[in-house]
């Protein structure tokens, strides 16, 4: 059987709270619902993406133990090693440690520092086993988020309609173009805006101020607050396992179905 065409998706953002985690692991649910295969990339020190498949207790042992990103990228090992199955089906994790805190440090003295998490995700590209890899970032600019984005194929930027959501953006243009010059596959599907309170003004004035901005592709789709989405995370659940008819669920499931439309 012919293998897949693997497609790598970063979720970056580097303020935090913009909802970055959140969008990659339901986004990620969604495409494995609707029958790709999918591996989840848990990139950040907080464990946030494990949380939101595995217990508390399941992911610290994982985090403890030596089968998470921390040592793969370390040791410059091949990622397909450091796969674990998710409770869900067509759904995979690496997940992270909290090591991951020093992954700066580690990747300082390494030869071509920028490429080590690329040359890592070889093995699974090659093997076409997975539709799709999302990559959860840190809320940082530096080494290790560049090499995310140098792995990657295209990144989602997800910001928070508030008055600080957009914060720090053009940091994260300015950062964007200086790896593009490394990495001109690179694709910016968009901008997708998260924790939105339709009866506050934030989200028009987030949507205006981002289409003010030339070239910033913006998601049609967005995703509301919603006390669901919290009780989900409670439950180390993607929204759409914990209450597919929820309007959060649906919502990402749009918003899912743009990500696909942008590959176009």
């Amino acid at each position: 059987m012919e293998g897949r065409q693997t497609r790598v998706l970063c979720f970056a953002n580097n303020k935090g709270g913009s909802g970055k985690t959140t969008t990659c692991s339901n986004i990620g649910y969604a495409l494995a619902s609707m029958g790709y295969r999918v591996l989840m990339v848990d990139g950040d020190m907080q464990l946030n993406l494990s949380l939101a498949f595995f217990s508390e207790e399941e992911v610290l042992a994982m985090a403890q133990s030596e089968k998470n990103l921390y040592y793969a990228v370390k040791n410059q090992r091949d990622l397909i090693d450091y796969i674990v199955h998710t409770p869900y089906e067509g759904l995979d994790l690496i997940p992270s440690s909290t090591l991951m805190s020093g992954i700066e440090y580690e990747l300082f003295t390494k030869w071509q520092r920028e490429l080590i998490l690329q040359k890592g995700l070889k093995t699974i590209r090659a093997q076409g086993e997975y539709d799709y890899v999302l990559i959860d970032s840190p809320p940082t600019l530096g080494g290790w988020v560049l090499n995310i984005l140098c792995a990657s194929d295209g990144i989602m930027i997800p910001v928070e309609a508030s008055p600080w959501g957009l914060f720090g953006l053009a940091n994260m243009f300015e950062f964007l173009e200086e790896v593009r010059e490394m990495t001109p596959q690179l694709k910016l599907l968009g901008v997708a805006i998260t924790k939105v309170d339709t009866r506050k003004n934030y989200f028009r004035q987030t949507l205006d101020t981002l289409h003010e901005m030339s070239e910033v592709p913006v998601f049609d789709s967005y995703i509301r607050v919603d006390s669901t989405v919290e009780w989900a995370q409670d439950e180390s659940k993607p929204v759409l396992a914990y209450r597919r008819n929820s309007r959060s669920a649906q919502e990402y499931l749009t918003m899912t179905k743009e990500v696909l439309q942008r590959w176009q």
